[in-house]
């Protein structure tokens, strides 16, 4: 317990004296919440907010709803307020909430494993089209993300999804967010085995329980068996990774502890096998060694990933094993190194069952609703009816024979869908953005669209894969430090010395292959409109200088300061 400090006597000398209170783990017995968040959880559940959205606040306006509901436990039903138009980024950081509102919602819809069918994509476009003045934006974690929502329409969004199975409880929130998954799981030819079945699990068993429904922060899954690596398990903060054990066959290496912002870290290795029927017991034990040790006091520090740098993989191991699971994890093999350098599934590629199945780019995640009613009725007519989305901000098409392969294609380019894409309209990923975000600096959309058509006309020549990540701000929603070209939005100084919307570069970041964080190069901060200019000029020294096979990540490695400014 919390030590009380003493009153010292008016004859003693006078001493600062401390009240000890820990790091508000609820299993060393810190019950009491230490900041606002960590309290308004405590005081009511943010699951039950949807009775209120549902009884008062649909009926009565935004003006009706709570401030604490408003800006805490409406994430847990997928909602976050967006920006108030107008808002430039130099007074992100200096305004109150209520300041930087608009009256207008962010709606997030949870895809686990990227799964959908044609059915549910065609309720997502016309919500999209009758709700959300017609925005769509795929994320980089499989879900699609809908803008200018209502709340007196949520209640009837919600009908629409769930008729179809969809929802968006916990899309956001301290709670368990989307599974994310191979989108060709079941399907690919290479896989080394099927997650679907622990995705399913977990989802029945916990998503929308009050077990997990208090963590200290966001908690993020990933489960894939897919040899490509996939999902960015080293960035998650429990990550199954399809493995071959030589005595057991195939199963799930499991990670912990990974995730970005402004203090990223790569996952670690449990060294632990684990096998496919034991993967929701084994994610209850992790995420319940997240609630229960877990650090409440500051949010910056709230993350697992905290947890685990400070235990070390083997304590982390040892209490999940002891405390959680009552059993000793069986010790396994790491996942081979993937042998492609894109892991994004875009292109044709040949099923297991001699189907194929296309994956095809969108710019930068942005689509709207209309496209998403048509790409549905596209994969209906010569697919099953099953479509996906990926880690990438991508989406792929299952199932498709071999005569109707070409015509898909066909249809999606007519669509500005293309299923052979620059390597620039390929690797290009943005976040939200000062458009809707209500942390963003500067904008990201737009910029990274008009950026592909930059490049692609500037270095048509240009083919090897290259991931431009750019973000808004700091958070890295867009896994800026794991990118190759990385750009971490912020207000930089022209050549006039005015403020104005800019870039800190970091190069060289990588998953999968050898991942890593790039490096930022002392003092580069690029403007906005300076951002063609310097990557085609990065870009065509990387040509020059790379050796025989050599990765961007490589050579900006070794490259010298004034190569990469």
């Amino acid at each position: 317990m919390a030590a009380t400090p003493q009153n010292p006597a008016a004859s003693a000398p006078r001493r600062k004296v401390s009240r000890h209170r820990g790091e508000g783990q609820w299993a060393v017995g810190h019950f009491t919440p230490l900041n606002g968040n960590e309290q308004f959880k405590k005081d009511d559940d943010g699951l039950n907010v949807r009775t209120r959205i549902e009884t008062i606040y649909s009926k009565r306006g935004f003006d009706s709803i709570d401030p604490t509901d408003l800006r805490g436990r409406m994430r847990w039903w997928g909602l976050y307020t967006q920006r108030r138009p107008g808002i430039d980024g130099g007074r992100t950081a200096i305004l109150e909430p209520e300041e930087l509102d608009d009256k207008y919602f962010m709606l997030r819809v949870r895809i686990d494993g990227g799964r959908l069918t044609t059915r549910q994509l065609r309720v997502i476009g016309e919500v999209s089209q009758e709700f959300a003045r017609g925005t769509a934006d795929i994320t980089d974690r499989q879900n699609i993300q809908l803008h200018w929502i209502r709340i007196e329409d949520v209640p009837e969004i919600w009908e629409r999804l769930e008729a179809v199975g969809l929802s968006t409880t916990e899309a956001c929130g301290d709670v368990p967010r989307v599974i994310i998954g191979s989108p060709v799981a079941g399907i690919a030819e290479d896989e080394i085995i099927d997650g679907t079945p622990a995705i399913e699990e977990i989802h029945s068993r916990y998503i929308g329980s009050k077990e997990f429904s208090n963590l200290p922060r966001k908690f993020k899954t990933a489960i894939s068996g897919s040899p490509l690596l996939d999902v960015a398990h080293e960035i998650n903060d429990v990550a199954f990774v399809g493995v071959e054990h030589p005595e057991h066959g195939p199963g799930f290496d499991l990670w912990v502890g990974g995730g970005l912002s402004t203090n990223p870290k790569i996952g670690v290795r449990l060294g632990a096998w684990v096998p496919l029927e034991e993967v929701p017991d084994v994610w209850a034990g992790v995420i319940g060694i997240f609630r229960d040790y877990g650090y409440r006091r500051l949010r910056t520090r709230a993350r697992l990933k905290f947890l685990v740098a400070d235990w070390g993989a083997e304590k982390f191991r040892q209490v999940l094993e002891d405390e959680y699971l009552e059993r000793k994890l069986v010790d396994g093999p790491a996942p081979a190194q993937p042998v492609e350098r894109w892991r994004d599934h875009v292109g044709v590629h040949r099923q297991q069952d001699g189907r194929f199945y296309v994956g095809f780019a969108p710019r930068v995640g942005r689509i709207d609703g209309a496209t998403l009613t048509k790409i549905a009725e596209v994969a209906q007519a010569h697919g099953s009816g099953r479509v996906r989305t990926t880690v990438e901000q991508k989406m792929i098409v299952l199932d498709v024979e071999e005569a109707q392969v070409d015509p898909l294609v066909e249809a999606l380019e007519a669509l500005d869908l293309t299923a052979r894409p620059s390597p620039f309209r390929r690797g290009t990923m943005a976040c939200t953005g000062i458009e809707f975000c209500k942390l963003a600096i500067v904008e990201t959309k737009a910029r990274g669209s008009a950026l592909i058509d930059e490049l692609e006309r500037r270095i048509p020549d240009f083919d090897e894969p290259i991931t431009i990540n750019l973000n808004g701000c700091p958070n890295a929603c867009a896994r800026i430090q794991v990118a190759d070209i990385g750009l971490k939005g912020q207000l930089v100084l022209d050549g006039n010395g005015e403020q104005v919307e800019g870039f800190q570069v970091h190069l060289g970041g990588a998953l999968g292959l050898e991942a890593g964080f790039g490096r930022k190069v002392r003092g580069l901060k690029v403007t906005s409109t300076e951002l063609p200019d310097y990557i085609e000029r990065v870009l065509k020294r990387f040509q020059a200088e790379r050796g025989d096979g050599e990765r961007f990540a490589t050579w900006a490695a070794r490259a010298s300061e004034e190569a990469l400014s």
